[in-house]
Order: C-alpha cells, then sequence, then structure tokens
C-alpha cells in the first residue's frame, strides 16, 4: 500500500510537515507531490480529490482525507505495528490530549509567529498571548517527560506527540522565544532531527521574493546544528558519477572540502548545499 501525500511549500506550511513527518519517520510507504499554496494553484492541484482543500491532504485505499489529525488516526489504524502513538494506555490518552489542544489552540502563537524556517529573527518582540502559549507547552511538554521518565521524546519513543510539536520546536527557534533548559533540549532535539533537517533543507531550495512574512526582520544565522561549508559550482568533474538520491547520470556540481560531488538536477544538489549532513545518501559518498 502506497499513499499519495500532498503537501505545501516546505519552508511554511507547517501543517505539511506534521502530515509528511508521519509518513516518513514511521516508514509508510507514499508518494509526496508540492502543490501551490502560495503560487495560487492548490485548487487545481487537489481538484481531483472532492472536498479536499487543505494541506496536507491524503489520497488512500478508502478515499482520501484531509488534516493532520484525522490522518494520524487513519494510519494508526491501518498501521497498529508502527506505534504512531505511544504504547502504553495512559501515555497515548496524554499524546492525544496535548495533541488536539495543539491541533485547537495557541492561536497567538501560530498568528504572530508563522511558520518560516529561513533563520531566526532575533529583534522578535512576543506578545503576551505568545508567552503565555508558551509557557502553556513548555507546562505540557514538562508533564509529558515526568510522566514518561523520558529526557529526549515526549513519550520515551517518537510519536505523534512529536510529529506534531515538531514545527512548534521550529516556530520557538525562528522566533527566538524564551524556553527553560529543558524545553530548550527538546527544541533542539527536533532542529537536530535528520527529518527536521531534511525537510527545512528542501525548503530552503526555493526563494521567496519578497519573503511573505515579517519581510523587513533581520534573519539571523538558523539555531540548528552547524552545515558543512558546501557550496554550488558550474562544473566538474564529480567524484561520483552517478546522483546519490536517484542513480541518475549527474549534471549539477557542489564543491566541498575541496572536493566535487555530481547531482542530478538542481534541487538534489541544492538540498545538499543547504544541509549536506541530513542525507546519508550524501554523505556515505563524501566519507567514501
Amino acid at each position: 500500500m502506497t499513499y499519495d501525500l500532498y503537501i505545501g511549500d516546505r519552508r511554511f506550511s507547517t501543517w505539511s510537515m506534521r502530515g509528511w513527518l508521519m509518513l516518513r519517520a514511521f516508514d509508510i510507504p507514499h508518494n509526496t507531490h508540492l502543490i501551490g499554496l502560495y503560487s495560487g494553484t492548490m485548487a487545481d492541484d487537489l481538484a481531483h480529490m472532492p472536498l479536499a482543500r487543505l494541506v496536507p491532504a491524503l489520497n488512500t485505499p478508502h478515499g482520501h482525507t484531509q488534516d493532520s489529525l484525522a490522518m494520524a488516526e487513519y494510519l494508526h489504524e491501518q498501521h497498529p505495528d508502527k506505534g504512531l502513538w505511544p504504547r502504553d494506555p495512559a501515555q497515548r490518552m496524554r499524546a492525544r490530549w496535548l495533541v488536539s489542544e495543539l491541533h485547537s489552540g495557541f492561536s497567538h502563537l501560530r498568528g504572530d509567529c508563522p511558520g518560516d524556517l529561513l533563520g531566526q529573527m532575533p529583534d522578535f518582540k512576543p506578545s503576551e498571548g505568545v508567552l503565555k502559549d508558551v509557557a502553556r507547552i513548555q507546562d505540557l511538554w514538562a508533564s509529558s517527560f515526568d510522566m514518561s521518565g523520558s529526557d529526549g521524546w515526549l513519550f520515551g519513543e517518537y510519536s505523534i506527540a512529536d510529529v506534531f510539536y515538531a514545527p512548534i520546536a521550529g516556530r520557538i527557534a525562528t522566533y527566538n522565544l524564551p524556553m527553560s533548559d529543558r524545553a530548550a533540549a527538546y527544541v533542539e532535539k527536533h532542529l537536530s532531527d535528520p527529518l527536521f533537517r531534511q525537510w527545512r533543507a528542501l525548503g530552503l531550495t526555493k526563494s521567496y521574493d519578497p519573503q511573505p512574512y515579517y519581510p523587513d526582520m533581520t534573519r539571523g544565522t538558523w539555531p540548528g546544528p552547524a552545515r558543512l561549508d558546501a557550496k554550488p559550482v558550474d562544473s566538474g568533474p564529480s567524484e561520483n558519477a552517478t546522483c546519490p538520491y536517484s542513480g541518475n547520470p549527474v549534471a549539477h556540481y557542489l564543491e566541498l572540502d575541496g572536493r566535487t560531488f555530481g547531482f542530478c538536477n538542481p534541487t538534489c544538489r541544492d538540498k545538499t548545499v543547504i544541509d549536506a549532513e541530513a542525507w546519508p545518501a550524501f554523505m556515505d559518498i563524501y566519507h567514501s
């Protein structure tokens, strides 16, 4: 069974990120389709799925659905062996509570701090409403750590709860919001997660002019793991004859540590330039 997932622009669409993470993190086969959330083609791109008007949307053998929470419950039913929700009943109930409160709440954080993974905004001044939302989120996280005895993911093993709070970690990082040491460690765990890094790298392969959100605000360095100093170059030869991702012949190149590597298309190259260590297939070549 292979699903078709429809998502919006990765740099901004936090709900799309949740849909993608729940499929990727739990190794559920799928094809990903990017729709025109910001280019204005969204309605046409989803026209083959009547009633679907939002992203993420998922096409399944039982029809199509939209909304991350609906997708999470459907995938949990279809793949009970994957452990999308915590296996312990009390933790599973708490995880659903955290996800449901996020799904319907934190309007100040979502309204004042739209998703944007370009870089940190050190001069952003959060409102009282945003600070109250952040304080509540930290309380929910702390209760989950206490319940599970975890100092990593909310309930020990990565779950749908972590999927849903990954974009919150991105918002906290982007807008430099105040965090306790315990909460900051959880944010850093998300920013260091390879799938989070891959999502962000793919999102940054596309540029926007003007910026959709806070166009006049200074963007500083992204607070996640430091990137390797890769840069695009115009020509080879490269050490590898085929793209590390597709296996197709190379035609686009980057340079790293005085070495040249090739890729089959600009996106494969650019996502690697943005965060080379996020991509195991490239790092295998780099370390060979």
